[in-house]
């Protein structure tokens, strides 16, 4: 499920200083919000920025070109970060008057950022005592969270508007994005096992429910897998990856129902009963909870994507 961010009021049109990246800026004491809107087709657009970027679209389409890698497209419901001093190009190939491109890019001073990955280190150190926190710029374009988009959307309301204590709140908020931002890519890289699971008992954990989705997985077989107390297990999961166990467990059930449900003749009771779920309804409930629609209308939207 893309989580997708709040539009930001469009510029009236006679405040418009340019049609291709015209940008309205808010600045505080340790970063700056820029909203950036493009109201024509225009290609290879140069941006850079002297601080560390996150960047998250609004609305309509862009083609990003970043770290002379091929170009990718830019939907609302995903973010890039950029390190300090890279160039981006951008294309806009459908912005029109009407479908105008909405953008913000949040420039956060590096100071901030080294002081947040000290404290990070020192008082929450990661499992691995050779793996530090930081921020992984191979991970550099990902779809939103449910965290990430509610911090963002925060950013932005903070940001723009007038009160004295904008500075402290942008700043606990933007402390706490970062974190949500390596927790998902701490999570992206057990997922994808690059930390080898011989080394890391989180990914030795990933790779066991991975391979045990049809069974009942409980906190205690997981702790006692990953050779902690329970408390200590639950405790590093949610700190390190940014999600619980049992949610962990849900999305990847989920994951695995989606490609089960795909298959012709698939039955929703069998599904859920070959994940370990006991009462299909429940299975509905959080099919439709996490995925955004319930498993009969996925199965609906898989067929006709078959078909055409």
């Amino acid at each position: 499920m893309d989580h997708i961010l709040n539009p930001v009021t469009l510029s009236k049109a006679e405040s418009l200083k340019t049609l291709v990246e015209n940008r309205t800026a808010y600045t505080l004491e340790k970063c700056e919000l820029n909203v950036f809107e493009t109201y024509t087709q225009s290609y290879k657009v140069p941006l850079t920025f002297n601080d560390f970027v996150i960047t998250s679209m609004l609305r309509g389409k862009k083609v990003m070109h970043l770290f002379d890698k091929q170009g990718f497209d830019y939907f609302p419901g995903q973010t890039v970060i950029v390190p300090p001093a890279i160039e981006m190009k951008i294309d806009f190939p459908e912005a029109t008057d009407l479908n105008p491109t909405q953008c913000i890019a949040l420039a956060i001073d590096s100071d901030q950022i080294k002081k947040t990955l000290s404290y990070l280190n020192e008082f929450f150190p990661k499992e691995d005592p050779n793996s530090k926190w930081l921020l992984n710029y191979d991970e550099y374009h990902f779809y939103n969270n449910e965290e990430i988009a509610y911090l963002i959307n925060k950013v932005i309301r903070v940001c723009s508007e007038r009160s004295k204590e904008k500075d402290v709140l942008a700043d606990l908020t933007l402390k706490e994005l970062l974190i949500r931002i390596m927790q998902s890519q701490n999570l992206k890289a057990v997922n994808d096992d690059q930390v080898g699971q011989n080394h890391n008992s989180l990914a030795y954990v990933i790779g066991y429910i991975k391979a045990n989705l049809n069974e009942k997985l409980s906190i205690d077989n997981l702790s006692s897998q990953a050779c902690m107390s329970r408390a200590t297990f639950y405790r590093l999961f949610k700190r390190e990856l940014g999600i619980s166990p049992n949610d962990y467990i849900l999305t990847e059930k989920m994951n695995r129902a989606k490609e089960l449900l795909s298959r012709p003749g698939a039955k929703i009771a069998a599904v859920s009963y070959e994940l370990g779920f006991n009462d299909s309804n429940y299975f509905i409930r959080a099919f439709k909870k996490i995925v955004g629609i319930t498993p009969g209308n996925y199965q609906l939207t898989a067929f006709h994507k078959i078909v055409h």
